[in-house]
């Protein structure tokens, strides 16, 4: 079995968007699924000053920070796992945070909230707005962001959601994401320290 696999076992949390993000108080604001991924900051659950920490470094990341410190935040083996992308290693999931600013013109994260906080996992709402360098014009994108926490601390699965729908770990798709995130850092150069 492969350590991404082993992780994935281990830390995957597959989480129920329509009970994190149904909007109760503005029905209209949910899509035909009931998921309503718009951050709301005011209802955003207090968390520790550890993981406000946690999150401030993954939001600096896709906002094109890219920093050693930034980075440290995931354990050396951790998996990252959005629609395009399946990474397995720090070091490959710093090759997909180096990237944004090659891409992007820019990327700001525009609002968070904070839905779910427990000693292990963070769950939270982000809209961020990216502008790549191509066609220069701003496109927000709200998603479910899952961060999945070792007994230390440390992201050792970090899950982005951009629809209700969870992700496969098979077939085509996968082959692609897992290609993406086994290649990508021979053009992003992430440091080899991480």
């Amino acid at each position: 079995m492969s350590t991404g696999q082993a992780l994935q076992d281990e830390y995957e949390i597959r989480p129920d968007p329509q009970a994190l993000t149904h909007n109760n108080e503005s029905p209209e604001q949910n899509s035909s699924t009931d998921v309503d991924y718009e951050p709301h900051p005011e209802r955003s659950l207090k968390v520790s000053p550890e993981h406000e920490k946690i999150v401030k470094a993954i939001t600096n990341l896709y906002s094109g920070s890219a920093s050693k410190e930034d980075m440290e935040v995931y354990a050396a083996e951790a998996v990252y796992d959005d629609p395009w992308s399946y990474c397995d290693t720090r070091y490959k999931i710093a090759g997909q945070w180096y990237g944004i600013p090659k891409i992007m013109a820019s990327s700001r994260t525009l609002s968070t909230e904070i839905v779910s906080d427990s000693p292990t996992s963070i769950i939270y709402k982000q809209r961020q707005e990216y502008t790549p360098r191509v066609l220069h014009t701003a496109k927000p994108v709200n998603s479910l962001i899952t961060l999945t926490l070792d007994d230390r601390g440390k992201v050792k699965y970090h899950k982005d959601m951009w629809n209700q729908k969870d992700y496969s770990h098979e077939g085509l798709g996968k082959v692609l994401k897992t290609l993406n995130g086994d290649h990508l850092t021979k053009i992003t150069r992430p440091p080899g320290e991480l």
